[in-house]
């Protein structure tokens, strides 16, 4: 008989923690609705004697990724307020760890490390809206894995 996945082990989409570290202070950044980060593999073309198509050579990658959350915090854009009077581009990590206790699985922390804002809402209001949101993107330069996701049994 197959081995197949127990629906207890899916991970809780809002079971999770997103800590923002600025300079020396640490955000427990609760108002976080979703938060995306992705890497992209930068490839190069390879020609090959003697065949037809071309290979692909991984040459490098890059970070990026979104996130939302409520419309309650100036931290953001007091970071784009400070670019704009000093150029001064601020860097900043985020750690994202998603642990649901049912699961086997166990948990999984992931560190942005070094992000950089792609710009940001300054001002905001929906008078036929029930809260505000606002979405960030952002690039990361490095990031660390210090906690993984346990294999499933079966696997």
């Amino acid at each position: 008989m197959a081995k197949i996945m127990n629906a207890k082990d899916t991970v809780s989409s809002s079971l999770a923690e997103c800590y923002v570290t600025i300079d020396d202070n640490r955000y427990n950044f609760m108002q976080a609705i979703n938060l995306e980060a992705k890497i992209e593999k930068t490839k190069t073309e390879v020609p090959i004697l003697g065949k037809t198509g071309k290979g692909n050579k991984a040459t490098g990658w890059k970070g990026s990724g979104n996130a939302t959350f409520h419309y309650n915090t100036s931290i953001f854009r007091n970071l784009l307020k400070k670019y704009k009077e000093n150029g001064e581009d601020i860097y900043f990590d985020i750690q994202i760890t998603n642990a649901d206790p049912t699961s086997s699985v166990g948990r999984q922390t992931v560190i942005l490390k070094d992000c950089n804002m792609d710009g940001g809402i300054l001002a905001k209001f929906d008078a036929d809206g029930e809260y505000l949101d606002e979405e960030i993107e952002f690039t990361f330069e490095d990031f660390e894995m210090p906690e993984t996701f346990s294999i499933l049994s079966g696997m």
